[in-house]
């Protein structure tokens, strides 16, 4: 792979930042030794165009898009997109990409949400035929998919570079490794709170998953993982909390970053989870896990 990773980055929502504040804190996320920068794309910022600027402001992390939704672009203009801020970049672009949630597809934007797999396959297709007449980058574009279950590993593994699963264990980064082979990038995010109270870290971590119980791909992804629905009701129960957040001290979130390494994860994108509640960065954890402290590069 040319993209250059290292083993663990950083996951966040930037969107309640102001450009010069995000381009801050994605140098503050460079100098304390990640390497990758992970950006979601929701209802806010256009990805692709926040890439630009967040590699702009830096000079070695890589940006990857965690992931940018293959129904808020023309194939084309996304394959352009990747050429343009890989090279733009040095090489310092990852290109996620995702078929995102029925709910934000249909009730936000207003198309049609096709069956994922087979409108995925499509897509890169049509990516893959799409001319691109510029100045070219050393390397061509990598592309990881946000892929959960079986079909749609396979075909991260048949038609991108790797996956990027969300919000998963340990358990799902060894079956995701067994089916994409060993050479496949394997980018795993990882929620983690910096708490050692059981009470207070359970109840950031339920707050920060409400939003993701209720949709369908990540619910069939914790059922084939032998949850429950019991496990998925009211926040979630302990065990399903304890499964999927890495809680307590440094050391021990440490110990769920290497649990994933262990399974097979080529990467893992750390999301800080602040006690004080949604929207509050607790820097003080990503400064804990950066790899410079932890060992882990």
């Amino acid at each position: 792979m040319a993209v250059k990773l290292g083993r663990t980055g950083v996951w966040y929502f930037t969107d309640g930042m102001s450009a010069v504040d995000a381009a801050a804190f994605a140098q503050h996320v460079e100098s304390l030794g990640y390497g990758a920068l992970w950006i979601p794309e929701t209802i806010g910022r256009n990805s692709l165009v926040h890439a630009s600027w967040l590699l702009a402001n830096t000079s070695r992390l890589v940006i990857a898009t965690g992931i940018a939704s293959i129904y808020n672009r023309d194939a084309g203009a996304m394959m352009a997109a990747a050429h343009t801020l890989v090279e733009q970049s040095e090489g310092r672009f990852l290109l996620g990409l995702g078929v995102s949630h029925q709910p934000l597809v249909e009730g936000v934007r207003g198309h049609q949400y096709g069956k994922p797999v087979s409108t995925m396959r499509r897509y890169l297709a049509r990516m893959k035929a799409t001319p691109y007449q510029s100045v070219p980058a050393e390397h061509p574009p990598e592309i990881v998919l946000a892929a959960l279950g079986p079909n749609m590993l396979a075909l991260s593994r048949d038609d991108a570079d790797g996956a990027h699963p969300y919000f998963t264990t340990p358990e799902h980064t060894r079956r995701a490794r067994e089916i994409l082979g060993a050479d496949k990038l394997l980018c795993v995010e990882q929620k983690v709170v910096l708490e050692t109270e059981p009470e207070m870290a359970r109840q950031a971590a339920r707050q920060a998953a409400a939003m993701y119980l209720g949709l369908e791909n990540y619910r069939n992804n914790w059922l084939r993982l032998g949850f429950t629905d019991e496990d998925l009701a009211s926040g979630g129960s302990d065990a399903f909390i304890d499964a999927t957040f890495a809680w307590g001290t440094v050391e021990q979130i440490r110990q769920r970053v290497d649990e994933h390494l262990i399974a097979g994860a080529s990467h893992v994108c750390i999301q800080p989870v602040n006690v004080a509640g949604r929207g509050a960065l607790d820097m003080g954890a990503l400064e804990g896990l950066s790899p410079g402290k932890s060992g882990l590069s």
